[in-house]
């Protein structure tokens, strides 16, 4: 029996760049691309080294572009460099200093915007702080705050000195904190009193002060005042940040880094046991993320970028701080909801800001979808010129919404597909270059070499659905994961021989064009036809009474795998038996009768992780009618979770 995964869903639409934004565009056409690309398959080694010179700053150049002795990689052997320095110090100089590096609004409606120039100073400040609180570098610290230029200042303070960050998401609970700082060995934890969500206060501190019951480790604990609520200050080991800002100076010159020193860990959520810690370095990383915001997001010294991602993600990592910095661009950061206290906040802060890039998650795309058009409808969205999706893969539905609904039709999609793991993007359509299919990623980015592969590591025929995988070393990839290289070898080297194992089943279409049917372990077995959830998901929500599908698989004595379907209705429509069985139709007629849902369970919300991503774990476990027993503690709303278990008692 074949175990390649079978993949049914037909999507004819096409939309080539418009003939205005190539001209415009860093890559101008498809035949520009594909010669870069094949360029820098090729010859690898010569594209990044040209890239890094043109695009970093450096205190010494390096004498080896890659040393590879597989699965671990040094890119840059023995140059030098400060990341800090190539997202601030360099963009001094010129017309950038004045220009808007960070502009903040927090969600009361409070406001900030911080030119280059003061920015640079802020963190230099900060960095000062760290060294008098005896940080220095090599040392891990944990930064656990809400969504304010105080969390990019902590991050880029600590890359200055050389100090190794470990962000957490402030909707973490005490626990995840507890954990990350065990495994890491962090010595110092900054937080805030508080944060806003939908008009409450996240206890920030408290959750800090839960986490270091017992915990003799940390010595320091840097608080920033936000949101003016009570907290408990330890003597000796607690400090006000505004404080200690008091007792330093704005000169604190960059501390010269290897090209391969560490610059954080990030923690991925959701995982039982031991958490994993995915370790990136300097220079690799930071040149994949730069390249990546210039080319993907078509970047221009007038934009002003919106990522909605949290900083305590990756997203926010590589695409809210360091690579748009990198590049000297306006960065809009947002600290709440997008959703209070209305559902047209989000449209409301890019009419007042004139955005010009958004690049948000399917996951929030099909929440507007479910809010209602009404919301879009009432702003001007006209500033916008590019739109950007990230996460998971974006079903054409809801593709097809946001190019018409939110970009009039005239703005380009930029579905991109990569992973904390990856550090930056690797499959995107380049906007003035790509002609564009509603659900795909297109195609690779420079020096990506990524296939889709059978079991034993040879690559599928188009259509036929397989492994992800990356066939070449490339700069921002993970160096390890933090104090376990065996794991980091199991993980992700031993699956398919000499490839990076991404996780993520997909196809390539007779163009070449990647389409991700999601994650490997969520494949269904159905009478002996693999299909990927993605997919039958798809083909779900492209009916118009549905805004939101999770497919999930449960036992079946016949077939092996039933296919149970969660379905979110749009605001304004019920639940019916004709319906459940009109969609189950509608299923087989996209896809194929072997597709038809054995079971629809119509849910008001699906269970969610805080970064948007849906927990098919838990519905699997509520599927097969057990108990929920996977970790729960990433999970935003437990409420859903308890409706849920109600639909199927």
């Amino acid at each position: 029996m074949s175990t390649n995964i079978e993949s049914h869903l037909v999507e004819n639409r096409i939309f080539k760049p418009s003939k205005e934004l190539s001209k415009k565009a860093h890559i101008t056409s498809l035949a520009e691309y594909m010669e870069l690309y094949r360029k820098s398959i090729i010859n690898p080694e010569k594209f990044w080294a040209k890239q890094a010179g043109e695009l970093l700053f450096w205190r010494k150049k390096w004498k080896t572009v890659l040393e590879w002795k597989e699965p671990f990689a040094k890119w840059f052997v023995g140059g030098k460099l400060n990341v800090s320095e190539n997202c601030l110090d360099r963009h001094l100089t010129g017309a950038t200093r004045n220009k808007a590096a960070l502009i903040w609004e927090g969600e009361p409606g409070d406001k900030v915007t911080l030119t280059y120039q003061q920015l640079h100073r802020e963190v230099c400040k900060f960095a000062n702080v760290l060294k008098r609180n005896h940080i220095k570098k090599g040392d891990r610290v944990i930064i656990y705050m809400p969504m304010c230029p105080e969390a990019a200042i902590a991050m880029l303070a600590c890359a200055r000195i050389g100090a190794i960050h470990s962000v957490v998401f402030g909707g973490f609970s005490s626990e995840s904190i507890k954990d990350r700082i065990k495994d890491c060995g962090a010595r110092m934890v900054i937080t805030a009193d508080g944060g806003y969500r939908r008009g409450a206060i996240v206890p920030l501190k408290k959750n800090v002060d839960d986490a270091l019951k017992d915990n003799e480790q940390i010595e320091r604990v840097i608080v920033f005042r936000r949101a003016n609520n009570e907290i408990h200050i330890k003597e000796g080991r607690d400090a006000w940040w505004h404080r200690e800002m008091e007792y330093v100076d704005g000169n604190c010159p960059p501390e010269l880094m290897d090209s391969e020193d560490p610059l954080y860990i990030l923690y991925t959520s959701g995982s039982t046991g031991k958490p994993k810690g995915i370790m990136h370095t300097s220079a690799g990383y930071l040149l994949g993320t730069a390249l990546t915001t210039k080319y993907v997001f078509d970047l221009k010294s007038e934009d002003i970028y919106w990522c909605t991602a949290d900083i305590g993600w990756v997203t926010g990592h590589s695409y809210t701080v360091y690579g748009p910095l990198c590049n000297g661009a306006t960065v809009l950061i947002y600290e709440g909801a997008p959703n209070w206290p209305e559902p047209d906040r989000l449209w409301e802060l890019i009419e007042e800001y004139g955005v010009t890039l958004l690049y948000t998650a399917p996951t929030a795309i099909r929440a507007f979808i479910r809010w209602g058009d009404e919301y879009p409808n009432q702003h001007d969205l006209s500033s916008l010129r590019l739109l950007g999706t990230v996460g998971e893969p974006i079903n054409p539905e809801a593709w097809m919404w946001y190019h018409t609904v939110i970009g009039g039709g005239r703005c380009p999609i930029v579905d991109t597909w990569w992973q904390t793991e990856t550090g930056a993007i690797m499959i995107t359509p380049l906007p003035g270059a790509t002609p564009l299919k509603p659900g795909s990623a297109t195609l690779p980015f420079f020096g990506i070499d990524a296939a889709v592969v059978d079991d034993q590591g040879e690559e599928v025929p188009p259509n036929v659905g397989g492994k992800l995988v990356v066939r070449k070393p490339w700069p921002s990839m993970l160096r390890t994961i933090w104090g376990d290289k065996q794991r980091y070898k199991k993980q992700y080297w031993s699956e398919v021989k000499g490839c990076y194992f991404t996780g993520d089943g997909a196809r390539r279409d007779k163009d070449g064009y990647f389409w991700i049917v999601g994650r490997i372990d969520d494949v269904l077995n159905v009478a002996g036809h693999r299909l990927g959830t993605s997919e039958i998901e798809s083909a779900l929500v492209s009916h118009p009474c549905v805004a939101e599908a999770a497919v999930v698989g449960r036992p079946d004595e016949i077939k092996g795998q039933a296919v149970v379907a969660f379905v979110t209705l749009k605001e304004k429509e019920h639940p019916t038996p004709e319906l459940r069985e009109k969609l189950r139709q509608h299923v087989a007629t996209a896809i194929g009768a072997i597709a038809k849902p054995d079971d629809i369970r119509f849910a008001e919300g699906l269970p969610k992780t805080r970064s948007g991503k849906i927990m098919r774990r838990l519905l699997k476990e509520i599927a097969g009618g057990g108990q929920v027993t996977g970790d729960t503690t990433t999970l935003e709303d437990f409420n859903v979770l308890a409706k849920l278990k109600g639909v199927h008692d």
